[in-house]
């Protein structure tokens, strides 16, 4: 059973910053790709952003410049730095882990609950 973590998330005013963190619990030995989505109310889920292990990156064309993905491969770890924030970025984040290795074999897909994000005008 693989658990994934998010916190990070709140209420900011626009043009403000936060910081995404996404922990993945169990026993892991790799995760070929970590990300972000979020949705916003009455919307789908959209991709925000994703890299990989060899550290390839995909971003949303709304968030980039703005946000930036990193990892921690050895900590399982995924943050979202978010800058310059607008009232349109408001939505509930999910953490994603696609392609998971663990001592049990593998995982193709794990979400986290969700993170509440409000930029305020």
């Amino acid at each position: 059973q693989v658990q994934l973590v998010e916190s990070g998330g709140g209420l900011v005013q626009s043009g403000g910053s936060l910081r995404l963190s996404c922990a993945a619990d169990g026993s892991i030995f790799s995760i070929y790709a970590m990300g972000w989505y979020r949705q916003a109310p009455g919307k789908q889920r959209e991709l925000v952003a994703t890299m990989t292990l060899g550290d390839s990156t995909n971003y949303a064309d709304s968030v980039k410049g703005r946000f930036t993905i990193s990892r921690d491969n050895a900590k399982n770890t995924v943050f979202l730095q978010m800058n310059s924030l607008k009232p349109e970025d408001t939505a509930v984040y999910y953490c994603n882990a696609e392609r998971i290795y663990t001592e049990y074999g593998e995982l193709n897909e794990s979400w986290g609950q969700g993170t509440q994000v409000t930029v305020s005008s």
